[in-house]
């Protein structure tokens, strides 16, 4: 059954709830057949000889009850007689509230029997499938953070005092947690010690939880004290994590479930590197939403830890495999590397790296003790050289700054484990209680505070800084945020995006030092107008980019995958070293610019005219009219017309990006050429124009209000008197051309697309060829990665050759072709004739042999590629721009106001 038809069932269900045939019901909207069902009524199939019960062997047990509902599940969970029938579920309701567990992932649900709809997907396996769960969930992943966010709430909702102190809600969650891990992980002696101890020696009701939580921790801090005998198995911890007394909330029946729900998790496979942000999604109701979102991508991280330190480490290995001095040297410097995250969060990419640091000196060592044989030679036992004190970061939220330095020291207890498996007695961890310094991570504004204070760098100091900063355009920073930008970059930061200032202050960080780093970002910042705003300010004589991950999809495999668009950039002081550019494939190359290409360090800034002597390109009308100058479909467009026929000749086609490539019939008025009487004479006209009237009015905007007295009118009227050429302004990145036609002037042109008054085929050849689109792709902006058209920055800029008539001539006969392609199908619409799977064979080549002969008017020798083409246009720009000293000018100026 499709999740659809369940969810149906279940609507009707409890729209027309039976007490006698709830359960039947609940079988048949999963998909039992009726005839099963029918022998389970009747008893065949029921193993349960209880009067009341339902014991459907490999399905469910079911109960009702009047009161207690959670202690009878825990209590049938157990039962001999019930679990030899290995039943999915244990059900019980008392027709007000459903509690249920399901046997086989140890979840529970508590709902309104009226939310079952919504709950749909805890039952599906009664319908023969499975939730599914991706390959990098854990056994204590995302069924935990709902429990801890369940938890957490009702914590909230019974505490409301302490709910306002937040950072004591946190750093209490944080502790539990830990003992969570400790439990499973043989941090503390005997497995299943925290849970069992405090199911034992608290009451059901929860009363007393908070006063056995209270001197739990207290004894965890302390190295020598009197305890009751069942806290004196407990060990010292130490590490600051139990230092500050607080108090625990109060718990409640319900609270104590759920706590000790939580601790028959395993929590043993936990990834630390997940463990922290997933946590702290469950305490930020800003990041609530989805708590499947917060798993860390572990692949698209070592993106970004490979090119920038982990890839020469595993060379040096190679260098030195047959050296056992030279591997000494080797994990010494492992042992010497400071990494610092700047804007760390819950700490993945510190524990991304000290992991991969570790695995990587545990190959150093058994390769040393290898050697060590093959030469006879005695290797003494082995203990990492790598410490917690290696890892740097700022945070600004003093919760995830917590989860920081728990994962990071969960993820040492985990690497010692890994460390004295895979060295076979070679080598032994140190125990980790009492707990040490766990990183130096600092809670506070890293645009603020001195990253030098934070992470000292020494002459003889290596360090890499590495990380996500948060990315935010100017429009979306807060006031905050602002001074921000202010404090770091002075005056000229508006049109900046606050990722820019990690950029720019970890470029004076390195600057001088055996130092790099590498950072995610937003692709906008190597996009546009945003380029030469951002770069200048970073790229310098002893400042340069080592490597780039041009745009890809930051995903995870889990719920609610957010997708973003991302780049990642690593910078390094000037050096002799290669540069990879990194796409589908990995290419070595002399130079990377702003643009993340491999090409001169130019900046392409927006230009007031066409630097190629075009025909000037302008935006389409736009209304601001509050939607009373359109018809909202054809059907009403068709209706006005018959209604008022004299009045007809004002509906005109009204064509933007959209309309034109899927072939979208949309249209509006145009009074511009009205007669006063057919205004006078049309109650509707009347109508639309007194609410135009009204809407620009109330504008907060000043321009806007200045065209109420103009109501007839598109406030931005830039329609030609002259057939014209529109350009979307958004198109999609699969399309090889972005799809371009010719209109006539009496269709409208809308604000979405741009028009090109007169144009001739030269022009549509030009903006349709290859080499534009090259160009396009380069410096224009993007909407994630779609192409976003600009006249200044994409169509003025575009550097194009002076053209013979012959060349005219030639490239007219290929524009031709292309439009009779076209007309070979006029069904179908710009979208299906350029999407690369249904783009017809002979308008491919049409396009083709464009491409071709626009290229051999820049030269005769063809380009080899993308990057062959960019190269020369960069060069091609610069060259005119320096010959042409109006465009020198004006260049010039625009860098003085940004």
């Amino acid at each position: 059954m499709t999740s659809k038809e369940i969810i149906s069932n279940l609507n009707v269900l409890v729209a027309n709830f039976n007490k006698e045939e709830f359960i039947y019901d609940l079988l048949l909207a999963y998909g039992s057949s009726k005839t099963s069902v029918l022998r389970l009524k009747k008893g065949d199939f029921n193993m349960s000889d209880t009067e009341g019960e339902t014991l459907y062997k490999n399905k469910l047990f079911y109960a009702h009850a009047a009161t207690d509902l959670h202690l009878r599940v825990d209590a049938f969970a157990k039962e001999e007689r019930i679990l030899k029938q290995k039943p999915r579920f244990i059900i019980v309701t008392d027709h007000q509230l459903i509690v249920a567990k399901d046997l086989k992932t140890n979840v529970n649900i508590d709902i309104p029997l009226l939310e079952l709809p919504s709950y749909y997907d805890f039952f599906l396996p009664l319908s023969g499938a499975e939730v599914y769960r991706s390959k990098n969930d854990n056994k204590a992943d995302r069924e935990a953070s709902y429990q801890l966010a369940r938890l957490y709430d009702i914590l909230v909702q019974d505490n409301p005092d302490y709910a306002k102190e937040s950072h004591l809600l946190n750093l209490f969650l944080s502790r539990l947690l830990f003992c969570f891990f400790a439990e499973d992980t043989d941090i503390f002696d005997k497995v299943g010690i925290f849970t069992d101890t405090l199911a034992q020696h608290t009451q059901a009701n929860g009363a007393d939880v908070h006063e056995f939580l209270n001197e739990l921790f207290t004894k965890l801090d302390t190295e020598n004290g009197d305890f009751p005998k069942h806290l004196q198995n407990f060990p010292y911890v130490n590490g600051g994590l139990f230092r500050d007394s607080i108090k625990a909330p109060i718990f409640t029946t319900k609270s104590r479930r759920i706590l000790l729900e939580c601790g028959n998790l395993d929590w043993s496979e936990i990834n630390p590197d997940i463990f922290g942000s997933m946590i702290q999604a469950v305490a930020d109701p800003e990041e609530r939403s989805d708590l499947g979102m917060h798993y860390t991508s572990v692949p698209n991280i070592k993106k970004l830890i490979e090119p920038l330190f982990l890839n020469a480490l595993n060379k040096e290995f190679e260098k030195q495999h047959n050296s056992i001095s030279g591997l000494n040297k080797l994990i010494a410097r492992l042992g010497s590397i400071k990494f610092f995250d700047p804007a760390c969060g819950s700490g993945n990419f510190l524990i991304i790296t000290y992991k991969e640091i570790r695995l990587l000196e545990i190959e150093v060592i058994k390769r040393i003790a290898e050697l060590s044989i093959q030469q006879g030679l005695t290797l003494p036992m082995q203990f990492t050289s790598i410490q917690l004190s290696q890892f740097y970061g700022i945070e600004i939220k003093d919760f995830a700054h917590e989860m920081a330095i728990l994962s990071l020291w969960l993820a040492e207890h985990q690497m010692n484990k890994v460390f004295d498996d895979r060295l076979e007695g070679l080598g032994q961890s140190k125990p980790i209680l009492p707990l040490k310094q766990a990183g130096n991570i600092a809670c506070g504004n890293a645009t603020r505070m001195s990253w030098e204070k934070v992470c000292p760098r020494g002459a003889n100091d290596e360090i890499y800084i590495l990380g996500n900063p948060p990315y935010l355009g100017s429009r979306n920073q807060d006031s905050n945020q602002k001074d921000d930008m202010q404090l770091v970059f002075g005056r000229d930061f508006k049109s900046l995006d606050y990722v820019t200032a990690w950029f720019y202050k970890g470029a004076k960080y390195i600057e001088g030092y055996d130092a790099q780093l590498a950072f995610v970002a937003t692709n906008s910042i190597c996009q546009g107008l945003a380029v030469a705003l951002t770069w200048p300010r970073i790229l310098n004589k002893n400042i340069e980019i080592s490597f780039a991950h041009q745009s890809f999809k930051w995903t995870n495999n889990a719920r609610g995958n957010a997708g973003v668009t991302v780049i990642n950039v690593g910078l390094r002081n000037k050096s002799n070293q290669p540069k990879y550019l990194f796409t589908n494939i990995t290419k070595e190359v002399k130079n990377i610019n702003g643009y993340l290409l491999d090409a001169a360090d130019s900046y392409i800034d927006e230009l007031p005219l066409p630097l190629s002597k075009f025909r000037p390109m302008m935006k389409g009308n736009a209304a601001i009219d509050d939607g009373n100058f359109l018809f909202s479909t054809e059907e009403q467009a068709k209706a006005f017309k018959i209604k008022y026929p004299e009045q007809a000749y004002l509906v005109r086609e009204f064509i933007g990006s959209q309309e034109l490539i899927n072939s979208y019939k949309r249209y509006c008025l145009w009074l511009k050429d009205a007669k006063p009487t057919d205004i006078l004479n049309n109650p509707e006209i009347q109508l639309r124009v007194e609410n135009v009237k009204r809407f620009r009015n109330r504008s907060p905007k000043t321009q806007t209000r200045k065209y109420a007295d103009k109501p007839l009118l598109f406030m931005e009227d830039r329609q030609p008197d002259s057939d014209y050429l529109m350009i979307p302004v958004v198109s999609s990145e699969n399309r090889e051309y972005i799809p371009i036609g010719f209109l006539t002037k009496d269709v409208i042109a809308n604000y979405s697309s741009f028009i090109l008054p007169n144009a001739t085929a030269l022009e549509f050849g030009i903006i349709h060829s290859k080499m534009h689109m090259v160009w396009v792709s380069a410096v224009g902006g993007k909407l994630k990665t779609d192409y976003r058209y600009s006249a200044k920055l994409c169509y003025n800029t575009f550097p194009f050759p002076e053209t013979t008539a012959k060349q005219k001539t030639l490239i007219n006969e290929y524009v031709y072709d292309i439009m009779d392609e076209r007309a070979k199908f006029p069904e179908k619409t710009m979208a299906w004739l350029y999407n690369p799977d249904t783009m017809p064979s002979g308008l491919r080549q049409a396009h083709k042999a464009l491409d071709l002969a626009i290229e051999q008017i820049y030269r005769l020798a063809p380009f080899e590629n993308d990057a062959e083409r960019l190269a020369y246009l960069f060069k091609l720009y610069e060259e005119m721009t320096k010959k042409d000293t109006l465009f020198a000018k004006v260049k010039k100026t625009r860098g003085k106001k940004v």
